[in-house]
């Protein structure tokens, strides 16, 4: 398994050998550092990557970087390793990934604030004439009996902003001199935003 962190850079397409038009997701894998190594129960292991250099951070994240490396690393993510042996200082990069292979894409989806129920559960609108003063409205949410609001009842509320993680999606092409992945489909969050990528 290949595992790093990723920032998303936004959507472009590309042409296949057959002249086929495909939307890919630009992320940018700079250069991912091992900085520690866990060892958990059932000889399970789990790996801290680091990337992003940033000038300043807090004192407990800059002692904890101190004790693999000199430099300041903003982003910090942990994956398990069940086939691969990793040791501290050891470097990730766009290298790692070849092309063809199938990729999973976690991230956090764009927020879309206070939603009501026809954007965030795709529920149909009421009547709009005949005097019904029921156009968006969620109508019943609930009967006579239990006398109360059932948990996980399709309501309004917030929506997005949500961890996410699309499976299946294909690494397209590899570019080294820029650092970047062209991975097939929509991949979630905004632009810039952090996510991982898992091989």
């Amino acid at each position: 398994m290949t595992f790093a962190i990723g920032k998303k850079i936004g959507m472009t397409r590309i042409f296949d050998q057959d002249g086929k038009s495909i939307a890919v997701s630009i992320v940018k894998v700079e250069t991912n550092l091992v900085v520690d190594i866990k060892n958990i129960e059932n000889n399970r292991k789990k790996v801290q990557l680091a990337t992003i250099k940033c000038k300043k951070l807090n004192k407990p994240e800059a002692g904890h970087l101190k004790r693999s490396t000199k430099e300041l690393y903003r982003v910090i993510r942990e994956f398990e390793s069940p086939d691969k042996e990793y040791k501290v200082g050891d470097q990730i990069t766009v290298d790692d990934f070849q092309k063809d292979s199938k990729v999973a894409i976690t991230g956090v989806s764009k927020g879309k604030g206070f939603a009501g129920v026809i954007k965030r559960h795709n529920f149909s609108r009421g009547p709009e004439t005949h005097g019904s003063d029921h156009h968006r409205k969620p109508g019943s949410i609930g009967s006579m009996f239990p006398q109360h609001v059932l948990r996980g009842q399709k309501m309004p509320g917030r929506m997005g902003s949500d961890q996410v993680t699309v499976k299946n999606l294909t690494i397209c092409d590899t570019d080294k001199n820029s650092e970047v992945l062209l991975i097939s489909g929509a991949i979630p969050g905004n632009r810039g935003s952090i996510v991982t990528i898992k091989a």
